[in-house]
């Protein structure tokens, strides 16, 4: 273990799993296309990921598999910190909506349940919730 992994945050060692998760789901196919890699680069650089680090789960991404997430509100999240982190810009593109549904994917949701996650999640962020959605989450907030 390095001196930097013994002093990391709990913040940085979660960037750092959301990271090698997006990888893991980059090397879904066996390897990373130039698209993807810059795609890569742009989560390593949103999740505050070290280029040492990212060279680190680049070389050995068997040292960290996907994370066993067992229930919904884990699943949920780690959505939400994953929104978080890579919304931070106010940007999200095709490429980073089809790796950020792998992970979804990945973590336990299925098919049809993460493209509802990622389009809810992107209106949230975005600020553009509806006033009726608005209401919907304050009832249930409020239940």
């Amino acid at each position: 273990m390095s001196i930097s992994q013994i002093y990391e945050s709990g913040t940085q060692k979660r960037n750092v799993l959301h990271f090698a998760a997006i990888v893991n789901m980059a090397l879904v196919d066996g390897k990373v296309n130039k698209a993807e890699q810059e795609m890569l680069n742009n989560f390593s650089r949103k999740l505050d990921i070290s280029e040492e680090q990212h060279k680190e789960i680049m070389n050995n991404i068997s040292s960290y598999p996907l994370p066993m997430v067992t229930s919904i509100k884990e699943r949920f999240e780690y959505i939400y910190e994953l929104f978080c982190m890579i919304y931070a810009d106010h940007e999200i593109d095709e490429l980073e909506m089809h790796l950020i549904k792998r992970y979804a994917i990945g973590i336990g949701f299925d098919d049809v349940m993460a493209k509802k996650l990622i389009q809810t999640s992107i209106k949230i962020f975005s600020g553009k919730v509806s006033f009726d959605e608005y209401t919907l989450f304050v009832k249930l907030l409020s239940e």
